[in-house]
């Protein structure tokens, strides 16, 4: 395995821990703290509160993040955000209002921290002729973390009608062990290398106001702005299937006895679905970018047009499967049809697969576009996702269901057509290479 292959894989792999333990608990966290309210009226937490914190933060700090990471270089900064994760999972152990709420902010924080230096250290590590395949890896395997946590919660949940103390508690310490071991594993990673194997970090000290300045900059340019609207837009999703379905089938009492162990379900089929989808994208490869030559393959804007017919498919038959106010808690509530388990699951796979598309097509236009400086469209992509997702988080507590995928729709139509008009306008030679 060559030193740049080396890398990428070990990065998914490090990934695929930390998100084992993180976005497992995003996925069952609202339907967990509901439990939690049940057994204890005194606590007074929300798990979307919580969510929305950690995303409002992480949009403000990756206004930051590129300065820090130019200074501590990928490895380091990663590493930092990595303990931010697991600080945030070990609250878990002594449950609080206000430590539940500070320690999303700290999540937050590393988060900006991490995904600015992964974005950085997967550039570094590619180029024209591999950026596809390495996204598609990185995107498979780190989001392989969504079927063996989630797994391993449908798992804990088996013949239970709910998340009992003993079961939460067993569920909090296998998840910080897991989110211990991928923190690890970003002090095994390497410095990024070019294709002729030389060392390719970029540690910069350049001024947090001259950071700002250049990535303001960035903001402003009319690429830039169209791509926020995409950006918005995943963001949006991200909130939808990363907590709010997955709670919502949870609460839907109608989908039978087990509703509650198909919020893990719906987590592992999400799962699958981001794997699928990075598995192809990575397969096509070049195919990818074939936009100026004459080769068969799909471009960005053909896998992107697919995320919106896969996305809008799956809205529609959400909006006919579950009740309204499924998002709030517990509910006898009707839908247009009687609820359908499988359905349900179905829809999680194709949340799944739409979100891959979008994603990996997103870092490939900006791992390509500007992999001169990665880090400050990075913290704009992630900035323009979390404030979405903070956004989001926050209206899930008073929007009903049908609400939230109106808005959904009317989002993913926009960033289809803000993508299509920037992937048009990316400069021909940016593919010649291929």
């Amino acid at each position: 395995m060559d030193k740049r292959l080396y890398n990428i894989s070990l990065l998914g792999l490090s990934f695929l821990f930390l998100f084992a333990a993180y976005q497992t608990i995003g996925n069952i966290e609202e339907t967990l703290l509901k439990s939690v309210q049940n057994e204890y009226p005194s606590f007074t937490g929300d798990g979307y509160t919580s969510l929305s914190i950690s995303y409002f933060v992480f949009a403000m700090a990756n206004w930051i993040s590129p300065s820090i990471v130019n200074y501590t270089g990928c490895k380091i900064a990663m590493i930092i955000g990595a303990v931010c994760y697991t600080m945030f999972l070990v609250s878990f152990l002594w449950l609080s209002s206000f430590l539940l709420y500070l320690m999303s902010a700290v999540q937050g924080f590393g988060a900006a921290i991490l995904w600015t230096g992964q974005g950085t250290y997967l550039t570094l590590n590619s180029d024209s002729s591999t950026m596809s395949r390495n996204t598609g890896m990185f995107w498979a395997l780190s989001n392989l973390s969504m079927v063996l946590g989630n797994t391993f919660v449908s798992l804990a949940l088996h013949n239970k009608s709910d998340f009992d103390e003993p079961t939460r508690k067993f569920i909090y310490i296998v998840l910080i062990a897991a989110s211990v071991i991928g923190t690890s594993l970003f002090l095994l990673l390497r410095p990024p290398v070019s294709s002729d194997g030389t060392v390719n970090e970029r540690v910069e000290t350049i001024s947090f106001v001259q950071e700002t300045k250049n990535t303001m900059s960035l903001f402003l340019t009319k690429e830039m702005r169209l791509l926020n609207i995409t950006f918005f837009f995943t963001g949006l999703h991200l909130s939808f299937y990363a907590s709010v379905y997955s709670s919502s089938i949870g609460f839907t009492k109608r989908m039978g006895s087990n509703s509650k162990q198909l919020v893990g379900l719906s987590g592992v089929l999400i799962g699958v679905g981001e794997i699928l989808g990075g598995l192809i994208f990575s397969t096509l490869g070049q195919k990818t970018f074939d936009n100026n030559t004459n080769s068969k393959g799909l471009s960005h804007s053909a896998v992107i047009l697919l995320g919106f017919i896969v996305n809008i498919v799956a809205y529609g038959l959400i909006f006919i499967n579950l009740p309204n106010d499924s998002p709030f808690g517990d509910t006898t509530a009707k839908s247009f049809i009687d609820p359908n388990q499988y359905l349900a699951i179905f829809c999680s796979f194709l949340l799944g697969f739409g979100d891959s598309c979008f994603n990996t097509q997103l870092y490939n236009i900006i791992g390509l576009r500007y992999s001169e400086n990665s880090a400050p469209p990075m913290a704009l992509f992630n900035f323009m996702q979390s404030i979405a997702a903070a956004v989001s988080f926050y209206y899930s507590n008073y929007f009903g269901i049908y609400v939230q995928l109106i808005l959904l729709m009317a989002s993913l139509t926009m960033a289809t057509l803000s993508f299509f008009k920037v992937d048009e306008s990316i400069d021909k030679r940016y593919y010649e290479e291929l």
